[in-house]
């Protein structure tokens, strides 16, 4: 089994990229989805989110509004960073279950873990290979805005809410730029795949 762990900064087009390598055969891990999964009603990282930051974040059916929560955690890293330790410790958790499974049931293939924080637990100790995802800021500006409808204050708050584009590069093995067509991306995929 062999794991690629893919990641960048939002906008930068790491989860094309993942879905490009799906799409040729790889099983992808997105902690994205596992870190929503994780909040979700009676999970233990739902339970501890409500007791940081109280049941004012919770809607009329006791779902966690991602919207309230984000709005308190994007304008307080204190807050922010609590709140990515309680579901990050899940995700994990279920990143180290789901390769286990893959393990046992004797897959040889390919792995990608498509992940936005390249954590050292859960990510880079067990990626066989970083791929980073890059892009110009203003690219990555205009692709946030056009599929979030965020303003474009809101869209760069968010962006330096994350590490800066050189220290995802930093941790490379392998950067793609992603500033052409998705055909473009695809081949280069494609070509590093083959290497």
């Amino acid at each position: 089994m062999k794991i690629i762990g893919v990641t960048g900064g939002i906008g930068a087009g790491k989860t094309l990229v993942s879905s490009i390598l799906k799409e040729l055969g790889a099983v992808v891990i997105d902690a994205d989805k596992l870190s929503r999964e994780a909040v979700e009603k009676g999970k233990p990282a739902y339970r501890k989110i409500i007791e940081v930051f109280g049941s004012d974040i919770l809607d009329s059916n006791r779902y966690i509004d991602r919207k309230k929560l984000g709005r308190i955690v994007f304008n307080n890293p204190a807050l922010r960073r609590k709140l990515e330790e309680i579901v990050h410790e899940e995700v994990v958790n279920c990143i180290f279950k789901k390769l286990d499974e893959l393990k046992q049931g004797g897959y040889k293939g390919l792995v990608v873990l498509d992940v936005p924080i390249p954590v050292e637990h859960g990510f880079l100790d067990v990626a066989d290979q970083v791929w980073v995802v890059t892009a110009k800021e203003e690219t990555r500006i205009k692709r946030v805005q056009e599929r979030s409808g965020l303003s474009r204050e809101e869209t760069i708050r968010r962006m330096k809410s994350q590490l800066p584009q050189e220290d995802y590069i930093a941790l490379a093995d392998v950067v793609i730029e992603n500033e052409g067509s998705i055909e473009n991306l695809k081949k280069k995929v494609t070509d590093l795949l083959k290497k």
